[in-house]
Parts: C-alpha cells; sequence; structure tokens
C-alpha cells in the first residue's frame, strides 16, 4: 500500500511519517491522559484541601466529569477539525484544556471544581481527534496502521509514567502543581505543534451547516464496513475494560498478591507497548486485511484457552499461566485494535476528523 496522497501539501518543519512527526502527534494526544493518570495520587491532598473525610469517594467525580467533557467533546471537535483544520483544533483544544486545568486550582468548592475538570476534558478532545485526522490525511492502509502503531507505542508511556511523576510532584509541592504540570505540557505540546504541517488544505473544508453535516454523518456511517468496525472497537473495548476493572481484585483475592499489582500492571502495559511496535514493524510486510485476519485467529484461539484454563482450575490457575495467557490476550487485542481502527478510516479520507471522533466515541474512556 502506498501513502495516501495528503489532502494538502503540508509545509511544515517536521515531515509527516518522521520520527519527530510520531512524538509530536503522540504528545498531542497523551495530553488527555495526562490529565487523568496524574490527578490519581492527588486525591488525598485534594479531599484535605475541600475540607473532606480521609476516605471521602465524592472525589472520585475528578475523573468522572473529566471523561465527561472528553466524550462529549469527541463529535464537536471532528466536525471542527474537518472545517477549520487539524492544528488550529489541536491549539483550541489545547487551550480549552489549560483553562479548566486553571479553573480546577481555583475553584473554592467540590462542585466548581468539577465543572472546570469537564472543561478541562472538554479540551483534551481535540488534541485526539485532530491528531488521528492528520494520520489519515498522510497514511492509508498498511502504513496508517504503522503510524498509529507507533503513535500508542509512545502514547502508551504516559500512564505508564504518569502516576510516579504525580507522586514525586507531591513528594514536595501540593496538588496544585501537579496541575500546573499538566498546563505547562499542554502549553509545551501547543508549540511543538507549530512545527507540524497543516495536513487539510482550505478546498477540502467542510461545512458546518446542519444540513451538511447530517449528510456527512450519513455518508460516514453508511460506508460499507464503518458500522462492523464501530462495533469491533466497542466489544474490544469492552473486553479491555473488563481487565482493567478485575486486574487489581484478582491480584488481591485471587493470588494475595495486592503488593505487587504495579508491578504486573505495567509489565502488562510494556507487553502492550510491543504489540503496538510489532504491529509497526510487521503490518506493511503482511498487509492489513491478511494480519487483521491472522491476529483476530490468535486472539480468539488464547481467549478460548484462557477460558478452558479457567474451567479447568476453578477459576483459580497458577499465577504463571494466568499472566502468561493475559498477557498473550492483551498482546493480541492491542494488534487488533490499531489495525482495525485503521481499516475503518481507510475509505474516510474526506472525513477523516468526524471518522475519528466517531472511531474515539465507541471507547472514549477506555484509553487511561
Amino acid at each position: 500500500m502506498t501513502v495516501a496522497p495528503p489532502a494538502a501539501e503540508p509545509r511544515g518543519r517536521v515531515a509527516l511519517g518522521s520520527k519527530g512527526f510520531i512524538a509530536i502527534v503522540s504528545l498531542a494526544m497523551a495530553t488527555t491522559a495526562l490529565g487523568v493518570d496524574t490527578i490519581l495520587p492527588a486525591y488525598g491532598d485534594i479531599r484535605e484541601t475541600l475540607g473532606l473525610e480521609p476516605g471521602a469517594t465524592e472525589v472520585t467525580g475528578l475523573i468522572t466529569f473529566y471523561l465527561m467533557g472528553n466524550s462529549i467533546g469527541l463529535l464537536p471537535a471532528g466536525l471542527l477539525a474537518d472545517r477549520f483544520g487539524r492544528r488550529a483544533v489541536i491549539w483550541g483544544g489545547l487551550a480549552v484544556y489549560v483553562l479548566g486545568a486553571i479553573g480546577t486550582i481555583l475553584a473554592p468548592s467540590l462542585g466548581l471544581m468539577l465543572l472546570a475538570r469537564f472543561v478541562w476534558g472538554l479540551g483534551g478532545a481535540g488534541p485526539r481527534v485532530a491528531a488521528l485526522a492528520m494520520i489519515r490525511d498522510g497514511f492509508a492502509g498498511e502504513q496508517m496502521a504503522r503510524q498509529m502503531s507507533l503513535v500508542m507505542a509512545v502514547f502508551l508511556l504516559v500512564p505508564a509514567v504518569g502516576p510516579t511523576l504525580s507522586a514525586g510532584i507531591l513528594a514536595i509541592g501540593p496538588w496544585e502543581a501537579v496541575v500546573v504540570m499538566c498546563a505547562v505540557a499542554a502549553a509545551v505540546v501547543a508549540y511543538l505543534v507549530t512545527m507540524l504541517p497543516e495536513t487539510l488544505s482550505a478546498d477540502a473544508r467542510r461545512s458546518l451547516a446542519v444540513r451538511d453535516v447530517l449528510g456527512t454523518y450519513r455518508v460516514v456511517l453508511s460506508t460499507p464496513g464503518t458500522l462492523w468496525y464501530l462495533a469491533s472497537l466497542t466489544a474490544l473495548f469492552g473486553v479491555f475494560m473488563s481487565y482493567l476493572a478485575s486486574s487489581e481484585l484478582i491480584m488481591d483475592q485471587t493470588y494475595d498478591l495486592k503488593e505487587w499489582f504495579p508491578a504486573f500492571f505495567g509489565g502488562i502495559a510494556l507487553v502492550m507497548l510491543i504489540a503496538m511496535v510489532v504491529n509497526g514493524r510487521i503490518v506493511e510486510r503482511v498487509g492489513l486485511r491478511r494480519l487483521l485476519g491472522l491476529v483476530f485467529a490468535a486472539n480468539l484461539a488464547t481467549c478460548v484457552v484462557m477460558l478452558a484454563v479457567a474451567l479447568a482450575t476453578g477459576g483459580d490457575p497458577p499465577f504463571g499461566v494466568f499472566v502468561l495467557l493475559i498477557a498473550a490476550v492483551l498482546f493480541t487485542q492491542q494488534m487488533l485494535i490499531q489495525n482495525v481502527n485503521s481499516a475503518a478510516m481507510q475509505p474516510l479520507p474526506a472525513l477523516a476528523g468526524i471518522g475519528a471522533s466517531l472511531l474515539y466515541t465507541t471507547h472514549a474512556a477506555d484509553e487511561y
């Protein structure tokens, strides 16, 4: 598969597909995850600031409202990215992101803090959608799958290091310093985006008239295969969310290894990162469609083996066997997710912004 002709004649200090391009696009997408992963270790300090009880669960709303804002912002971000261009939406989203972060610091009550977190999450939607659309503008098929795999490999580093970075800041400063760090990171990314080319030409930009918008969604949803890909992504991320929700309980209640959970979780994240790198290296050689079939078969086989082992052991397999099986399942699943994303975006070169926003709405909260 050859590179798709870009929708524009991109000019920038960083070339499409270069290491700099991958790094900047990854960082733009990662700002969204940064707003989630770094706030978790600050719960205790935030409770103290707001005068809440040490175990008060109300602070979990800081994540809920952030993810709500991010989810609601995806579809408008896609429309705006197809109307005003990719870089403009990244910059606009980052500006709203910073305003939400500042509001979180200044909020005098939990209610206003939750509102600020909603705004913060809303701003994070722009970079996610526009970055994926930018990749689709410049690449198609196997090459898009390769670029996405490399971007997501870098992206996965943020959830891995975010909580540790936050804990380090909290060891020497207040929780507000963590929020400032997120805002500074967004400002740095906004500067780096100036080095990226604008990949959507002026003549390819779409109207925001209601009739045109509805027609655009109709085209996307009626494109052969799109609904199946959306359903596939929803199912894949449902499985992944099951892992996220149950992994700590399994380590604690099944294996009595709660203290080893961070190492286990980090190890599985490393496995998923390796899956991204492997996918990026082989997808062009094997072919996107063929690789999708092969990885699906491998994923199904590992799931069947895992189910058989669970039934044979009464839900309590040896720990080493469990680790190997869950690693195999998530390794193949991560390859599937990236390739399904690429296959779904393949027939939407002129609607990449809206296509990206629809894909992300199937799993808006599952990448954190």
